[in-house]
């Protein structure tokens, strides 16, 4: 009885880490995905100041990509992670 428990939550752990695991491959492969867009992004901003070249309109929201994209830097630092998820908690 106790050694079927032990399995049990040893396979129980193996699978989390698994799937902790795998969910940078995900994470990864939507980057990959955002640098293509991103890509196409650039050249429709391209295009389209080309077309308009008097213009001062936004294209594309870089500003708050770029946002986000530092929000995803500080969380992937050693312990910022868990300073933001404290400061969330607390707001």
């Amino acid at each position: 009885m106790y050694n079927y428990k032990l399995v049990e939550q040893d396979d129980k752990v193996k699978k989390f880490h698994e799937e902790r695991i795998m969910a940078f491959d995900a994470l990864e492969s939507r980057l990959e995905d955002i640098k293509k867009t991103l890509r196409q992004a650039k050249i429709e901003t391209i295009k389209y100041y080309r077309e308009n070249p008097s213009s001062y309109a936004v294209v594309k929201p870089t500003d708050l990509i770029g946002d986000f994209i530092k929000d995803i830097e500080t969380l992937l630092k050693p312990e910022e992670w868990k300073k933001q998820i404290s400061y969330l908690r607390n707001y």
